[in-house]
């Protein structure tokens, strides 16, 4: 079930809406070099262009809306980038929560966000304490996240219940692991979207996405806007999520 963005003459079976989206924001890095820039002036620029997913979102009524932001594997990456995607991380935390307590949006911050430093780790707390409350579009930014990270952390603490003898290994089944999962108290993800031409998942939410439907452009994040994003709705429109079964005829 993967959709490419220039696909055409799809035939319509099904028109439905996705109530949870997650993007793979990828292309970053290609924009800025493209314009003879530092990587980090495309981080800027992608900036803005998640602002757009989340009126987008807000506008078309989703639930959820799900951002890879930065991968367990990004930390390769050189350490001046590093330290520049850290210092930008903070500084939108800390400008955006006026616009997510205008918005009604709660954040949430999925990932192992221990590695980072104290000050980024208090400025992640305080945006979502802030934001808590609100109940309109959860906006979940995936940090210093791994889909494989998220399974293994589920398992060690089934492995913890084992072994208290609060939980039998016989007892244990998908639902029960699933509980451990990030996000397990959402709507499941519907639609997965990665910008910049790539076509893989990159270690993304491994678990949510076993039924989602899957839709790669060649646009890249900071050029990402609500055209594409409409395209890719209308593609997820198309389509019959039979969730491993057959086509009833």
């Amino acid at each position: 079930m993967i959709f490419l963005h220039n696909q055409s003459n799809c035939k319509q079976l099904v028109s439905s809406s996705p109530r949870h989206v997650a993007i793979i924001m990828d292309g970053n890095g290609r924009w800025a070099k493209i314009r003879g820039k530092l990587h980090i002036f495309g981080h800027r620029a992608g900036v803005k262009a998640v602002r757009r997913a989340v009126n987008f979102a807000i506008a078309h009524h989703f639930d959820v809306l799900t951002l890879y932001a930065f991968s367990s594997e990004n930390w390769s990456r050189s350490s001046q980038e590093v330290s520049a995607l850290m210092k930008l991380f903070s500084r939108v935390l800390n400008n955006e929560i006026k616009y997510l307590r205008k918005y009604n949006v709660r954040l949430c911050i999925i990932g192992d966000i221990n590695r980072f430093s104290i000050q980024l780790q208090n400025s992640i707390r305080r945006s979502e304490k802030l934001t808590r409350n609100n109940n309109g579009l959860i906006l979940n930014i995936a940090a210093n996240y791994g889909g494989r990270w998220d399974i293994v952390q589920g398992v060690k603490q089934l492995a913890m219940q084992i072994r208290s003898g609060v939980l039998n290994p016989d007892q244990i089944d998908e639902k029960i692991l699933c509980r451990y999962i990030s996000m397990s108290e959402l709507a499941p993800v519907d639609l997965v979207i990665r910008t910049g031409g790539e076509h893989r998942i990159s270690n993304f939410l491994l678990w949510q996405i076993a039924y989602a439907e899957l839709f790669f452009t060649d646009v890249l994040w900071p050029d990402f806007n609500d055209a594409v994003f409409e395209g890719a709705l209308d593609a997820f429109a198309h389509r019959e999520r039979r969730f491993g079964g057959r086509l009833q005829v």
